[in-house]
């Protein structure tokens, strides 16, 4: 009797043989493993039995004889893992040779073992190795499955890819990341995807310095040619046989940027509004003792020299005076009427107002409304003014002859989109950061108002503008909408 610790408490096993003395001497050597366990030994002896039992996952183990009348052992154990069976298959046969061998391991089985040299050492080996390995595989699949999990529904983009970034596996957020689908993406490199050639400069000296690139900020450009910001984290790795390969995480950061914008924005709006207000009150104060001061001397003045310097100073403090309105209005929230409108409506009137200037300079104008009736919640005059001071920036942008401006309404589930795109002299990245800011203006005779009272007007849409640009391009100005909530 062989001595084992124990294998598993009432173990069922299933012997597939048509030769019932072949079954018995089989059972009697199982029978024969001392572990203090039980045996569930059962007997089928035709294929189709065999395959319904293996089928229904009763037993633990099978041992499957290679002749089964007809058919051959090495079909059943086929046709098992075809229909899922992951239990433990081991082949038995009269006579052994390295061709059945190799036979029984390609079709699935874990061991093969010759009747003729059946022992109860060589069965209990046999089996305490086909369960490890069971349980081994099945630990495996669990890892594989909970991997392959967190890899399919993972919100961020996961992918495989070669060392050239060629994509090999990627997940459902890296499709909808990138508007490629899988077999699309399955024939581009990430490089493909980079919007700026030093990136991909820096990333491919990096992986091959250092074998791997963390949280390395970049624009790529989707199949529909939007930018979008992401954060990258890429390794190289080494496979079980010694093959390296590139995994990845990409995040989308496009929101957050938009956000930051957003807030930076609201940030400088609010400190030019304090800066605003303390320096009209700072100027006022003194203008005032200047106009009490005037008012007591005028009537004292009969001759026309002291009263034609007087009339000057007049003027002038009045100049003042309304110079520092213009500049409250332009700093305070833009008081509006909500009611509902259409945003082609507006804008069809924002560009009426606008053609003369348009004509007078021949710009190619294309307006592209590729949604329904945009309505939304705003005050139609404030918008038509905010609609027009962009179109007039864009226009003064552009040269004569050969400008060209795209106006364009678009939408998504939750917003419009209102698209201003010219091919004008393009803003640096240096100024487009003050944009927004009352009296920066970077026109010879503009007082600067125009975009911060627009920026104004948007905001108290509850709506944001952004603004890409590129020197000797052109720019883009994309105004956002939330759409009304459907009841």
């Amino acid at each position: 009797m062989v001595n084992i610790s124990p294998l598993k408490d009432a173990l069922n096993i299933l012997i597939i043989d048509d030769d019932e003395d072949d079954f018995y001497i089989t059972s009697e050597y199982i029978k024969g493993i001392n572990n203090g366990n039980s045996f569930n030994i059962e007997w089928c002896p035709d294929y189709s039995n065999a395959l319904v039992n293996i089928c229904g996952n009763k037993h633990d183990i099978y041992f499957v004889d290679f002749r089964l009348g007809a058919k051959t052992g090495l079909e059943l154990i086929r046709e098992a893992i075809v229909n899922k069976c992951e239990q433990p298959m081991i082949l038995l046969t009269g006579k052994g040779s390295n061709e059945i061998d190799i036979m029984a391991m390609e079709a699935g089985a874990v061991d093969y073992l010759i009747k003729s040299e059946l022992n109860t050492e060589k069965l209990e080996r046999c089996i305490r190795y086909a369960l490890g390995r069971y349980e081994f595989i099945r630990a495996l699949r669990f890892n594989e499955q909970k991997f392959r999990s967190l890899f399919e529904k993972s919100k961020d983009s996961v992918f495989i890819a070669d060392e050239s970034l060629v994509f090999k596996d990627i997940n459902p957020a890296t499709a909808a990341l990138s508007q490629y689908c899988k077999e699309e993406l399955i024939e581009l490199s990430l490089y493909d995807l980079m919007a700026n050639n030093k990136d991909k400069e820096l990333i491919k000296n990096q992986l091959l310095s250092q074998g791997e690139v963390f949280d390395k900020e970049l624009d790529l450009v989707t199949k529909n040619k939007e930018k979008i910001n992401c954060i990258i984290s890429v390794s190289r790795e080494e496979d079980f046989k010694g093959n390296y390969y590139m995994q990845g995480v990409i995040h989308d950061i496009t929101t957050l940027k938009k956000s930051e914008k957003v807030t930076l924005q609201s940030e400088k709006l609010s400190a030019t509004q304090r800066l605003v207000r303390t320096l009209a009150h700072e100027v006022r104060n003194p203008l005032n003792n200047i106009y009490l001061s005037l008012e007591h001397m005028v009537p004292e003045i009969k001759e026309d020299e002291p009263k034609f310097y007087l009339d000057i100073i007049i003027r002038n403090s009045k100049r003042i005076s309304s110079l520092i309105t213009e500049l409250l209005d332009s700093s305070r929230p833009t008081e509006i009427e909500l009611e509902k409108i259409i945003l082609q409506h507006v804008m069809d009137e924002s560009i009426a107002s606008a053609m003369d200037r348009i004509q007078l300079k021949h710009i190619a104008l294309d307006v592209q409304y590729t949604c329904a009736e945009a309505m939304i919640m705003g005050d139609f005059n404030k918008l038509k003014i905010a609609f027009v001071n962009i179109i007039i920036n864009a226009i003064e942008a552009m040269k004569e002859e050969g400008g060209r401006l795209l106006i364009a309404i678009d939408d998504d589930p939750l917003n419009y989109y209102v698209h201003f795109n010219d091919n004008g002299i393009g803003i640096s990245d240096e100024n487009i950061i003050k944009l927004f800011e009352p009296y920066y203006t970077s026109k010879p005779s503009g007082m600067g108002l125009g975009l911060s009272s627009t920026l104004n007007i948007i905001r108290s849409h509850e709506a944001f503008i952004e603004v890409n640009s590129k020197l000797g391009i052109g720019s883009m100005f994309t105004i956002t909408f939330k759409k009304i909530p459907t009841a």
